[in-house]
């Protein structure tokens, strides 16, 4: 499906904290093996347990959960550099765990500019102290089907916000107020 005037709902996990026979669902890369349920309807209880474990055992290093300093720096830098690629955002949320990003693509190169946005995002926390693996490989990227589906992906997006996730949309621009200002 072609995407309305070239928007994409985009998504991403940092490392380690969505893994193949996660209880919350999960789907086999190129959906090679069948997996009932998904995150808002969870395969039967115990389904995946020993996929699970095996892939928790396969991780060199423990899954990434950022706290809230780092998702406003790590959030600050995807925009930054999503705008660098002249991409135009209309919101980015980044929780401790999930990156949301709601933009235009003109070029449907969606994953190559996202990845760009968060490896500059991965440097940015090295220079603040992080270090190691921040995000897993690849993003989900679904095309958004008209106006009203548009307006549906940025008002959840934004709905992040109540669950801690850090926010930003198109009105606050690129002039970045420190949280202590505020």
């Amino acid at each position: 499906m072609p995407a309305w005037n070239h928007w994409y709902h985009v998504t991403s996990n940092t490392y380690g904290t969505w893994l193949p026979g996660d209880p919350r669902g999960w789907r086999e890369r190129g959906h090679k093996k069948h997996v009932d349920g998904d995150y808002k309807s969870p395969p039967p209880p115990g389904c995946g347990d020993a996929q699970h474990r095996r892939s928790r055992g396969l991780l060199v290093k423990p899954p990434v959960h950022l706290d809230i300093a780092q998702r406003e720096i790590a959030g600050r830098a995807v925009v930054e550099m999503l705008f660098q690629q002249t991409i135009e955002v209309l919101t980015v949320s980044l929780g401790a765990v999930h990156l949301h990003i709601l933009a235009r693509f003109p070029d449907a190169q969606v994953r190559p500019k996202v990845g760009r946005a968060k490896k500059h995002a991965c440097f940015t926390l090295r220079d603040d102290g992080f270090r190691g693996r921040l995000w897993e490989t690849g993003s989900g990227v679904v095309p958004i089907a008209d106006r009203q589906h548009q307006l549906n992906v940025f008002a959840y997006i934004v709905r992040h916000g109540e669950e801690g996730a850090w926010v930003w949309t198109f009105r606050e621009g690129l002039y970045w107020k420190k949280s202590e200002d505020v």
